[in-house]
């Protein structure tokens, strides 16, 4: 099993109380609040961690590698449990940093990856931000979204495939590599709206689907197409596309 596919299945085997082994640490909250929320936590990585945050409460997890430890999670209010809005930045590390999943898609808590490529102890800092309370789990868009169903890949639900079926871990790196192309081409948080099978031949499951992200005060679309490896999980390409919405 690759290291990527060993993530996705503990991300979607492992709770919170998962993190009741790991480390955790209380916000030093500090500023005065207001509408918009924000923290920035900085921990050490050597290998592979993660870390949920949830209201002001944080856990760093050490997947892989040396024990990862704090250096300190500071806020400017409590987060709360399904925040509008809510947005992740990489700030400072040698490795990547990816959020996995939003409050609304985690039943109110963030969960944030962490990966180290080289040897030795490293500096991460991130921050994650957000405008006032949302509507709770589903996000307030009619739970019609793919990333707001209870069987999302990795939401902790049961099966039943609201992707049309297929290779569950293959449609959930799908989903990953369009999230990542909407952060690395437009520095934005995607959300995969839509998601289905389209094919499966020559060992390739080809999903297509539809995408979105939020740019201030408008909303980009994006339609996709992806094709993955259906034995080993791996991106053979994908295409997304940005569109007029619908």
């Amino acid at each position: 099993m690759t290291i990527a596919n060993k993530l996705l299945f503990a991300g979607a085997l492992l709770p919170l109380l998962s993190f009741a082994q790991g480390d955790s640490m209380r916000a030093d909250i500090r500023g005065g609040g207001g509408n918009s929320g924000k923290c920035t936590i900085e921990v050490e990585v050597d290998g592979v961690a993660e870390v949920v945050i949830d209201r002001d409460t944080a856990f760093l997890r050490t997947v892989e590698g040396q024990p990862a430890s704090w250096r300190r999670f500071v806020c400017n209010q409590r987060m709360p449990a399904y925040p509008n809005n809510f947005r992740f930045r990489g700030i400072d590390g040698r490795g990547r940093q990816t959020l996995i999943r939003t409050p609304q898609q985690n039943r109110g808590r963030a969960l944030i990856q962490i990966e180290d490529p080289k040897g030795g102890r490293h500096g991460y800092t991130f921050d994650v931000e957000w405008d006032g309370t949302g509507s709770g789990f589903g996000g307030g868009g009619g739970g019609n979204r793919y990333e707001d169903q209870p069987n999302y890949p990795g939401s902790g639900g049961g099966g039943g495939g609201f992707g049309g079926g297929g290779n569950r871990q293959n449609e959930r790196a799908c989903v990953d590599e369009v999230r990542d192309r909407i952060r690395d081409d437009y520095n934005l948080t995607g959300r995969v709206e839509t998601i289905r099978l389209d094919s499966s031949r020559n060992n390739v499951d080809i999903f297509t689907g539809q995408a979105s992200a939020r740019q201030r005060n408008r909303t980009l679309y994006f339609d996709f197409d992806c094709r993955v490896n259906a034995n080993t999980g791996r991106i053979r390409n994908l295409n997304l596309k940005e569109r007029e919405p619908r």
